[in-house]
């Protein structure tokens, strides 16, 4: 049998290696050689967007701290002593608590997926960095229909709000940078994924449409016993 592979587009591309970057980007502090990669980007100067301007502003902070630097001031903003200046959970963005329904909801949907938690990984599944890891496989991996579910039900909600708070950390110098290439790109893909949810036929499987249809056909236990 013939195995059939995927083509990419290479936006998909570019926003699956985004949505990496910033997961590389807010699991911890960036490493030396990814600073020397982030330092040594193309940008485009005469570009006015604002993904070019956050683009630029990222590339001269990677050039103006050392990976030692940025240990600190992750360390502060994520952590802190007793708790860090900014909550990187979209459970805590959903409901103002940790551990809460969302993360419930969100290891249901990872177990359907087929996305398996790491036994040495200590963060819950809605942190940040994790929820986008997982948009960067699916972008590549999975129909149109599933990253649009995945990203209405557990990032699109919360994460402009996110972005706009980690911006405003007091720590946040190199990470400001971090927080204005996030805004300007989740910006940009609440506008991909408004275009995908009118692209999908409502008759997509795993669509809501369906899944209501689904709901009304389905015989209650009472129907199955008269």
């Amino acid at each position: 049998m013939t195995e059939l592979v995927r083509e990419i587009s290479e936006n998909d591309q570019l926003r699956a290696d985004i949505y990496q970057l910033l997961a590389a980007l807010l699991r911890s502090q960036p490493s030396a050689e990814l600073l020397q990669f982030l330092a040594s980007l193309e940008v485009d100067a005469e570009d006015d967007s604002e993904m070019t301007k956050a683009w630029l502003s990222l590339k001269l902070a990677a050039e103006q701290f050392t990976s030692e630097q940025l240990e600190d001031e992750y360390f502060n903003i994520f952590y802190g002593v007793g708790s860090g200046e900014i909550m990187p959970y979209g459970s805590w963005f959903m409901t103002g608590s940790l551990m809460d329904k969302p993360l419930a909801l969100l290891r249901q949907d990872l177990q359907q997926l087929g996305f398996e938690r790491e036994e040495d990984v200590k963060e819950p599944e809605d942190h940040v960095a994790a929820l986008c890891e997982v948009m960067g496989v699916l972008i590549l991996e999975a129909p149109g229909y599933r990253q649009l579910a995945f990203y209405q039900r557990h990032i699109g909600s919360w994460i402009d709000r996110f972005c706009t708070q980690l911006a405003k950390t007091p720590s946040a110098a190199f990470y400001g940078t971090v927080a204005q290439l996030a805004k300007a790109f989740f910006e940009v893909e609440a506008n991909e994924f408004e275009q995908l949810q009118l692209d999908i036929p409502v008759n997509c499987p795993g669509s809501e449409a369906e899944k209501v249809a689904a709901e009304k056909i389905e015989p209650t236990t009472s129907e199955l016993a008269s």
